[in-house]
């Protein structure tokens, strides 16, 4: 098995700013593999985390204990065109599996904006795409595999759907899942077009524009009254790509150019304004026709921090004037444009943020090296007082006895969790905050907790 030496055994996240320094950081080959170390740190009394890309900006998956990496544990393992099934390595990443799902001209029905995540950190957490009749990704799961504390395995499917329910989006607290089962479309093209609106009439018209596109998602800077919308739609028409020349001008403008605008918005605030307005007069429409894949996934190499929230999709528009209201009356320094797009409801999922209701998902960021608490902090009151949920693998300042009350099936996944994981040894400090103590079967579910556990230090609050 294969031990990282990667920065002397300190693993740090995708964007710089979540840190730590397990005890041993492991890439297993096997599950039988997963099973032998987890049983062994379980008996020990340590933690056991599991780290894909680190593309989660929170200190979920932070420990002094175990943390395992799934990378070579990745790949399809089964594929059944006929009934629309695939079995993929937890370690897979999706740039890679829409590849290896091209091959068998197959698709997953809907994908988020970046696909620089492994599978099984996409799916725990609840990422999503866009598009109101689909909802998030961990609805294409048909089965999960776990490896348990006791190094026993576990197949989640719907024979107990209370436990596949639980699994589905389960920030990894419940054991090591080592490979899902999913469901997958046969591959389609997307027409995608890009352009800018002025943002009163986009929130003015936003239910026409979600209801009548496959998918639809649009871009706002504060201190600019322009929207960048993207309109995607389901195409036979012949695929016809951008040009090498297009995409490279394109993508060097949403990272070259708007890298450098970040830079000197962080060394001079007060040009913020200024920089936004001049970003949304820059960006040209774009109309084309590609792989599905190709299309949802865009590259990102700007480097900044996030916190997203799940609002009730009809309150949508006024959390937004709320949030640029906000930002307006603080004077709070934003660069970064406000990310919105919808999804379907979902009764799939106990810990879905899309649990019971048509969504609305507001994603808001900051550029590395700027202060990002006042700002989320502001955003997060707002989201909140409109019943938001907070996306499970970006930044929020929640805590346990808060989120239950907003979660219709969380006592259903805390029977789930009681009964998998009683020792507590998938829990570190962030899911003691966020998700309460492990309770015995039985007990009355609470909340709060005064469980020590994990002597990792909590960031980000």
């Amino acid at each position: 098995m294969k031990q990282s030496t990667s920065q002397a055994g300190v693993w740090t996240n995708w964007a710089g700013d979540e840190s730590c320094a397990p005890r041993r950081i492991l890439q297993p080959r096997s599950v039988d593999e997963v099973a032998e170390v987890t049983k062994r740190a379980a008996t020990e009394g340590q933690t056991v985390r599991v780290v894909g890309a680190g593309h989660s900006f929170n200190d979920q998956v932070c420990t002094d204990g175990l943390l395992l990496n799934l990378d070579r544990m990745n790949g399809l393992q089964h594929v059944d065109t006929e009934a629309g099934l695939v079995t993929v390595g937890a370690g897979t990443r999706l740039a890679d599996l829409n590849l290896q799902l091209a091959r068998h001209n197959l698709a997953l029905p809907n994908l988020g904006d970046i696909d620089r995540q492994s599978i099984a950190g996409a799916m725990s957490t609840g990422t999503h795409g866009t598009g109101r009749s689909l909802g998030n990704l961990a609805t294409q799961i048909e089965a999960v595999d776990l490896v348990l504390a006791d190094g026993t395995t576990l197949t989640c499917t719907e024979a107990e759907p209370e436990v596949l329910r639980a699994a589905r989006v389960s920030l990894g607290s419940l054991g090591v899942i080592t490979s899902y089962t999913l469901r997958v479309v046969p591959a389609f093209t997307l027409r995608a077009e890009t352009r800018a609106t002025p943002l009163l009439q986009t929130l003015e018209h936003l239910d026409d524009l979600v209801d009548g596109n496959d998918h639809f998602e649009f871009f706002l800077f504060p201190h600019a009254d322009t929207a960048l919308v993207k309109l995607n739609n389901r195409t036979d028409e012949a695929a016809r790509p951008p040009h090498d020349l297009a995409k490279g001008i394109a993508e060097f403008a949403e990272n070259g150019v708007f890298e450098a605008a970040c830079r000197v918005g962080r060394r001079f605030p007060s040009q913020i304004p200024r920089l936004n307005r001049a970003i949304t007069r820059l960006t040209a429409p774009s109309d084309y026709v590609d792989d599905s894949y190709r299309v949802f996934a865009s590259r990102r190499s700007v480097r900044f921090t996030e916190m997203e929230w799940a609002v009730p999709r009809a309150a949508c528009a006024e959390v937004l004037r709320e949030i640029l209201r906000a930002i307006d009356r603080d004077r709070l320094d934003v660069g970064f444009p406000i990310e919105v797009r919808f999804v379907a409801a979902d009764e799939l999922s106990h810990l879905s943020p899309a649990y019971g209701r048509e969504t609305a998902y507001l994603a808001v960021h900051m550029y590395q090296g700027m202060p990002w608490e006042p700002y989320f902090r502001r955003v997060q009151d707002i989201a909140l007082a409109f019943e938001g949920r907070p996306h499970w693998g970006k930044r929020h300042l929640t805590e346990a006895d808060e989120l239950a009350a907003r979660y219709p099936a969380w006592d259903r996944f805390q029977a789930v969790r009681s009964q998998l994981d009683p020792q507590e040894t998938f829990t570190n400090a962030h899911l003691r905050r966020i998700l309460g103590p492990v309770r015995e079967i039985g007990t009355t579910p609470s909340a709060a907790g005064d469980s020590q556990g994990d002597s990792q230090t909590e960031k980000g609050r």
